[in-house]
């Protein structure tokens, strides 16, 4: 028997057929489609009622009873449509970039600043979290805005679904690549501070904005000054076998080759202190214009 099948991509219609006993309440099947006999006469009586405000695109067509409307249009599928757009390989084609009014000069106008990301990296222990709320707190005295990107805050959260295994580490960074490559779109200066063990990961991330926009800052901190602070016991821990695959211990870490700013442990109470680090990173952004509009 051939019919007339509708399918809407959120199901939101009451249909009313004279002749054929139709329940003018009756909801859709759960599948989506409502199917009529192919008379020219029912075609013409068939009323469609919305029952939502918005509604969405239908399609019809002549279809059999056993054949599949999404089988034949594929395009149809909603979930065709997500399978697409999370698949690392393959992105959906009805995907376009929106152009904003205001671009980023015109921010970067009003705040008074270039938005950029520093990068801040190195082992556990080394220092980054605190030089990172030293900078943010120095940048704020000058009235910059800026946001921290901590390595352990995003896994409270955005990232709370990744391990430490290495693909997910990956992940990890990217994520926080993509997150601070639109803080700094908007203007502001973003300090993300995370170990990011993998010199591939932090050049992917370093790839996603325009040259000079990511400043890498190394805390070129020795392994045995990291382990004799260790303010969260996580190397007694990997000493000890209770954590597997932890970066110096039993993974590495690769130190950068060409980053723009290095804060190197002295054992000098002042050149080492979080503060100093912080106005060095400064300098730097203050001669390469950042803290101007």
């Amino acid at each position: 028997m051939e019919g007339l099948a509708i399918r809407a991509s959120r199901p939101s219609i009451f249909c009313s057929l004279p002749g054929l006993g139709g329940d003018p309440q009756r909801r859709p099947p759960a599948d989506g489609f409502l199917k009529f006999p192919a008379s020219s006469n029912a075609a013409e009586n068939t009323k469609l009622v919305v029952n939502s405000g918005s509604f969405h695109p239908i399609s019809a067509v002549n279809v059999s009873t056993q054949a599949s409307l999404t089988a034949d249009f594929p395009a149809l599928s909603e979930t065709n449509v997500k399978e697409e757009r999370i698949n690392g390989e393959k992105k959906a084609d009805n995907i376009v970039w929106h152009e904003s009014s205001i671009c980023r000069c015109d921010r970067q106008q009003l705040l008074q600043q270039k938005g950029c990301v520093i990068w801040i990296t190195g082992l556990s222990g080394s220092g980054k979290s605190t030089v990172a709320c030293a900078l943010s707190k120095a940048l704020f005295e000058r009235g910059k805005l800026t946001y921290t990107l901590d390595g352990d805050n995003v896994r409270h959260g955005l990232n709370r679904d990744l391990t430490f295994k290495a693909e997910d580490r990956t992940e990890n960074i990217r994520r926080i690549g993509e997150v601070a490559k639109l803080f700094a779109d908007v203007g502001v200066i973003c300090i993300a501070s995370l170990i990011s063990p993998y010199r591939r990961d932090r050049d992917e991330c370093r790839s996603l904005l325009p040259e000079g926009d990511f400043v890498e800052v190394f805390m070129d901190v020795p392994l045995s000054v990291c382990e004799s602070r260790d303010p969260k016991g996580l190397y007694k821990l990997a000493r000890a076998g209770k954590i597997k695959g932890f970066t110096g211990i039993d993974d590495p870490y690769e130190a950068p080759l060409n980053c723009e700013v290095v804060l190197k442990h002295t054992g000098d109470d002042f050149s080492s202190s979080p503060r100093q680090m912080a106005e060095n990173i400064i300098s730097y952004l203050q001669n390469k214009g950042y803290l101007e509009g």
